[in-house]
Parts: C-alpha cells; structure tokens; sequence
C-alpha cells in the first residue's frame, strides 16, 4: 500500500511536467514551498532562460548569477530530479549506505542535484550537473554519504558532476550582477517605458562616450544624461546598469562596481563600438 502511494506521488509530478523539458519549458521537481532551507529561498525570472528559477538558499542564488552571465551557459535546469528512483537505490545498496527516505512515509525518496546546467563552448552543447553545499557542511559524513550516490548516479549517465561551496563562488561579481540584472529589459524600467528602440540607442552611445572619455564618474554622467535627454531622476544610473547587464559595455566584475567612481570599460560591444567613434 505505501508502495502505491509513493509511485503515484512522483507519477503525479511527472504527469505535471516537473523535472522535464528544457530551457523556458523545464519546470523544477522542487520548489521552494517543498523543503526548508538554509537562508534566503528566492524566486528569480531569469534572462537568459525566461522562466521562474527557484533557489533553496543564497548559495544557489549567487551561482545562478554566475551562470546566468557566463557566455558558455545556454541552460539552467535547477533541482534536477535523478530518475528513476530505482536507480538510485541500486548504487545506493551497491555503496552499502542508506538511500535518502521520504520522512512522512519512510520510504525511499527521490535525490536531486541542484542545477544541471547545459553549456556550448565547443559548438557541441555539454552538460554539467553541479551540487551546491556551504563547506561546513562537507564535514557531514551523511551529506557525503548522498554525494556518493549522486557523483555515481551522473557518472553512469556520462556527465560531468561536481560539488561547488562558497569558496569557488566570488562574491563580489554575484553581487555586482545582482546590482544590475534588473535592469536587462531596459523597457519595463520606469522612465523608459514609452523610449523607442532609437531613443534608447541614442542615449546609450552619449553614455558611452562619455564613460571612455575616463572624465567623470558613472554618477555624474548618469545625471548629465538625465539633464540632457529629459528623463526622470535615477534613469541615467538605470542606462548604466542596462548596458553593463546586457554586454554593451565589459568591466571587470570582480570589483566592487562603485558608481561614484570612474569606471574603467575593458571593451565595447561590436555593434556600439563604431557608433561611438563616429561621434
């Protein structure tokens, strides 16, 4: 009878489409009201893959950022279900530990990795499943325990597994792109909402220009823009953030991206760079 119940629990998920398909179609086998977690849970609309991302602690939050703004990263799949349950309890019972169990029922549950995450720097797409864990929590022999079958249970699906702790996670790019993600979709920011796609251009190239000029600081260029082009106050920091967030313009972000600063721009996007020595 229990048995019954717990195929029909992941039955009924499957049958949701949760833990299925890909990019903005993928749906999480976890989401944030399922389980308890460790700091901050956050939901995110994502950019590059336009769906709700859901994020157990700050932890997985920071490393989406990372993933998110890396070229290489054309997928994000988080709480990746590793199905089918039976599989698991084989490496489980082949390692001689305990598989993870439902506390409720007592029967087996099923494991997740935290992102699978699909990159393509080779032409040939590549996937890469990564498990997020604070470092504390490595000294757990329970925890590593679950890792063991999880790194088995990928390593016979042929892809490449890893586990990834604040250590290897900088916390000031996270932070920086945090500081302007918001800010991708120009259009739905306050102040631009009626700009054409010209209007847009045309101020984003007299940013430029002056940001490369070396002058003055992203401040008080942002508040020359708004004098200048008649927008609301906090529009030209907006811009700002807009082009750093989209790649019009590369700094380096492991530095704290400070506004009052002159800011150093390592490169200009192909298609804005030849407008920008026009002026």
């Amino acid at each position: 009878m229990a048995k019954r119940k717990r195929s029909t629990s992941i039955e009924r998920k499957l049958k949701d489409g949760l833990g299925q398909g890909i990019g903005s179609d993928y749906k999480p086998w976890v989401k944030i009201q399922d389980v308890p977690s460790l700091g901050r849970s956050t939901r995110l609309k994502g950019i590059k893959v336009p769906r709700q991302h859901e994020f157990l602690s700050d932890l997985e939050r920071d490393y989406f950022y990372l993933l998110e703004y890396s070229d290489s990263v054309i997928d994000i799949r988080e709480q990746f279900p590793l199905l089918p349950v039976a599989e698991t309890i084989v490496i489980a019972d082949e390692l001689g530990i305990k598989h993870p169990t439902n506390p409720k029922t007592g029967e087996p549950a099923e494991m997740t990795t935290d992102f699978l995450v699909t990159i393509n720097n080779t032409g040939q797409p590549q996937h890469l499943a990564r498990t997020l864990k604070y470092k504390d929590e490595l000294m757990d022999e329970r925890v590593l325990e679950k890792f063991e079958i999880e790194r088995i249970y990928w390593e016979r699906n042929e892809v490449d597994w890893g586990i990834v702790t604040e250590i290897e996670i900088p916390k000031t790019m996270a932070h920086n792109i945090a500081f302007v993600r918001e800010y991708f979709d120009i259009f739905n920011v306050e102040g631009f909402n009626e700009c054409t796609q010209l209007d847009i251009e045309d101020m984003s190239i007299y940013f430029l220009h002056c940001l490369l000029d070396q002058q003055k600081s992203v401040k008080q260029i942002a508040k020359d823009i708004e004098r200048d082009f008649c927008l609301l106050r906090g529009c030209g920091l907006s811009l700002f953030k807009h082009l750093v967030i989209s790649k019009v313009i590369e700094i380096d972000m492991n530095n704290k991206l400070d506004v009052n600063q002159i800011i150093t721009i390592d490169a200009v996007r192909k298609d804005f760079s030849e407008k920008v020595k026009a002026i």
